[in-house]
């Protein structure tokens, strides 16, 4: 699609639209959400998943486009399409690299995916730290920048704690609710304004990886599968 015909998300969208977010890392996604929130937008991760994602996936993109493409551009057809938004009403947001790597790509594969779906009226915003396409409704500033980066990073340690926990615990849930609780007081933590203290976000990580340690767990060998 070219340049020109980019639908833009506006100023007064930001007021009323809701930014649907696929599920492509959930923890992360979702501390991610709890910024944008924070600074006035309305934004939901998208939870539906099963065959439908699939079908809509492969109805939208040609064949040979890379699964997790298929499954991101997907999943967000499928939700249009589910009757559950008011598709007049909505954005959708992707991640755009920048890079040499196909994932800058996928936001032209979605807007042409919408097109043949009939809602290439749908705005779709770039999340890109290099500010690759600019919406005048959303703008990455210095602060929630600072705060999304502490995001990823945070996001990474509970993911990571999180894989290494959940196989092994004993009381079966327990991880995913240290999980919940912890991403909750991250979110709280990382509201308001001002740059982020690296000092409590260390102070942070300790707490993390003690709690975590804390689960216990059995001492059963599991397989290992390298994906």
């Amino acid at each position: 699609m070219a340049e020109m015909e980019r639908v833009l998300f506006t100023k007064e969208m930001k007021k009323e639209y809701t930014i649907l977010v696929p599920t492509m890392l959930p923890i992360h996604f979702q501390l991610m959400l709890d910024i944008m929130r924070s600074y006035g937008y309305k934004a939901e991760l998208l939870e539906n998943s099963g065959r439908n994602v699939v079908d809509s996936g492969l109805r939208s993109v040609h064949n040979d486009t890379c699964y997790p493409a298929l499954l991101v551009i997907g999943q967000m057809i499928d939700a249009l399409e589910s009757g559950r938004y008011d598709v007049h009403k909505v954005a959708l947001m992707i991640t755009q690299t920048g890079g040499g790597c196909r994932a800058s790509n996928y936001i032209h594969l979605l807007r042409k995916a919408l097109q043949k779906s009939g809602y290439g009226f749908i705005p779709v915003i770039s999340l890109s730290a290099g500010g690759l396409e600019r919406n005048p409704g959303f703008k990455l500033g210095p602060m929630m920048l600072d705060r999304i980066f502490y995001a990823i990073l945070y996001g990474d340690l509970l993911m990571l704690l999180s894989n290494q926990t959940r196989p092994y615990e004993l009381e079966a849930g327990r991880t995913d609710r240290l999980v919940e609780n912890w991403a909750a007081r991250l979110s709280k933590q990382m509201r308001g304004r001002g740059l982020l203290s690296y000092r409590k976000v260390q102070e942070n990580y300790q707490a993390m990886i003690a709690d975590f340690a804390a689960i216990p767990r059995t001492q059963e060998e599991k397989v290992r599968v390298g994906v």
